[in-house]
């Protein structure tokens, strides 16, 4: 497992990507603060809130196995953000 610096720069890096595409294709398509733009940005935020949250959790009992869970949680949520994104600009 990489540093836990990594991994909070990762969830970082990986969650603004995708708010940084929305933006993107709002601006490409016209539909500035879109609806559906905005609630998959709301996700992106609580998603980072929540997975940051788990990565400051000292409580748990084996902290190397809760950060990979932490990593893959960021992995799954950011894939099904993106399918997300990807219906927006097929629409």
């Amino acid at each position: 497992m990489a540093s836990i610096r990594d991994l909070k720069r990762d969830i970082n890096n990986v969650l603004g990507d995708i708010i940084e595409a929305v933006y993107i294709w709002e601006i490409s398509t016209n539909t500035s603060n879109s609806k559906e733009g905005d609630k998959i940005i709301d996700e992106a935020i609580a998603t980072f809130d929540a997975l940051i949250e788990k990565v400051n959790d000292k409580k748990v009992d084996n902290r190397s196995t809760h950060l990979k869970e932490v990593n893959k949680e960021l992995e799954s949520k950011a894939q099904s953000l993106v399918e997300k994104l990807n219906k927006l600009s097929a629409a």
